[in-house]
């Protein structure tokens, strides 16, 4: 069994990994090239997300709703991750 401490060490370590790769892929290529505005925003939502689906780790017992909530949790996180990336819904968010 897992405690709490390294789920949340596990839970929290998937936005630092995540976030390297952009910062790795900087050194090697000119093609990607991201602004210290650009880690703050994925850093701002991977963070956020992450909290949210600890916060539902801990708030619903059974693991039907567990899986649930994280499902519709990280179809938010896909959604308003593309909205930024290409702007599907030409929101003025993603900058239409």
């Amino acid at each position: 069994m897992i405690t709490r401490s390294q789920r949340n060490t596990i839970l929290f370590s998937v936005p630092v990994i995540l976030l390297s790769i952009p910062l790795i892929a900087m050194q090697f290529s000119k093609n990607w090239d991201w602004s210290l505005l650009d880690f703050v925003a994925a850093g701002v939502i991977l963070f956020g997300i992450t909290l949210t689906i600890n916060l539902i780790l801990e708030k619903f017992k059974t693991t039907k709703n567990r899986l649930i909530m994280i499902l519709i949790t990280l179809t938010i996180l896909a959604l308003v991750w593309i909205e930024l990336a290409v702007g599907i819904f030409g929101s003025p968010f993603a900058g239409s």
